[in-house]
């Protein structure tokens, strides 16, 4: 599966702090191997058809699509900012 980033994704990644951009890079590596690993915590977004969220660690999240043939990340940050606006 491949992955595409919106533009706001790319905006939120270049705001984090450098650590949290760090995990994330290792997460995302799991997350193409197993997208259901449970370090992930992944789980759909209620109210939302095709919006789903993991975990980056205990505060930071980002939410993402999935598609048939690649994922698409929608936001990166803390985990009110992430979940507010999907």
């Amino acid at each position: 599966m491949r992955i595409l980033r919106t533009d706001a994704f790319r905006k939120d990644y270049q705001q984090l702090p450098r650590t949290v951009q760090n995990n994330f890079e290792k997460k995302i590596r799991l997350f193409l191997v197993d997208i259901r690993h449970p370090s992930l915590r992944v789980k759909k977004m209620k109210g939302h058809k095709n919006r789903w969220e993991a975990s980056i660690d205990m505060f930071y999240r980002l939410t993402f699509e999935i598609h048939k043939d690649y994922y698409l990340l929608r936001r990166i940050g803390p985990h009110d900012k992430a979940l507010n606006k999907p």
